[in-house]
């Protein structure tokens, strides 16, 4: 049992160290703009052995640096929308209380009635945790029915990110106790597993985020075409909008959705976490591993 769990906690801290390289990588290819950086020039910023860094990136996602920096580029999100841009044509298919699969983790979904919504979150209690994840520290937050916010906070901070969260449920009742919502964490994080979702939002947010489940991993689909699929064509603006607001992200992909140029609009927990997702995403399903 110490053993496993001591194996358990070195794999978090390792997904916890590998995101602050990733990160560091990121803001580094960002200053070279369109400059490819070598194996060696990354290896020395990260200040690492070349050898190393090698090594590292490639367990993380299972390609080569050099082929994982292709991925965080901005022309990476026009590449996508060109080869695995998907137009949500079967977002009809999935229902509020049906299920989606996301890599290997099946979610299944129940949302808030219309008049508790309306409450603020009135006599809920909803129990969080901090959790270490592939993309920083995750703040995760559920009822007796199953995750209702999931969060990160590697560009905001916790104490912005646990503000944030907090404001959606005003009337509701915090408590920290990450013992209660660490089963959901873990599958969630992990991607392994079976989780519950209980969507906390308004009619048209609830569509917006049932079109996104329906976007597979390593592709990506437009704002545009989510507004085409819920039978709102003109409200492109109010898509995005709901798309931001999402209370769970990377269960609910909103890290997938991007402006129909091709441009990676925006992140509600910062740019650097949405394209190392999408990077995360792409290198593994290049890589051959069908996590979808």
């Amino acid at each position: 049992m110490f053993e496993l769990a001591r194996n358990v906690a070195n794999m978090e801290h390792n997904d916890t160290y590998h995101y602050q390289v990733m990160r560091r990588a990121i803001e580094t290819i960002d200053a070279a703009g369109d400059t490819q950086l070598t194996l060696a020039g990354l290896a020395a910023e990260m200040e690492m052995s070349p050898a190393h860094f090698q090594r590292l990136f490639s367990t993380w996602v299972g390609v080569s640096p050099k082929r994982y920096q292709q991925y965080l580029t901005l022309g990476h999100a026009k590449a996508l929308l060109r080869d695995r841009h998907t137009t949500l044509d079967t977002a009809h298919e999935v229902g509020l209380s049906g299920s989606g699969r996301l890599h290997d983790l099946f979610v299944r979904w129940e949302a808030m009635s219309p008049g508790d919504y309306a409450r603020d979150g009135a006599d809920l209690t909803i129990n969080w945790g901090w959790f270490d994840s592939h993309f920083g520290p995750a703040l995760v937050m559920g009822t007796d029915r199953g995750i209702c916010g999931l969060a990160f906070a590697a560009e905001t901070g916790k104490a912005s990110t646990m503000a944030d969260m907090t404001a959606r449920w005003p009337r509701a009742i915090f408590v920290e106790n990450p013992d209660i919502v660490a089963g959901w964490a873990s599958a969630a994080l992990g991607m392994r597993g079976e989780t519950q979702l209980h969507m906390l939002g308004a009619p048209f947010q609830l569509k917006v985020w049932e079109a996104l489940l329906t976007i597979p991993s390593g592709h990506i689909t437009t704002y545009s075409d989510i507004a085409q699929a819920i039978g709102s064509p003109k409200a492109v603006r109010a898509v995005g909008t709901a798309v931001g607001r999402n209370p769970v992200s990377w269960l609910i992909p909103c890290h997938r959705a991007l402006r129909k140029s091709g441009g990676l609009g925006g992140y509600h927990w910062g740019l650097p976490v949405k394209r190392a997702m999408l990077a995360w995403e792409s290198a593994r399903c290049d890589a051959g591993d069908d996590l979808r």
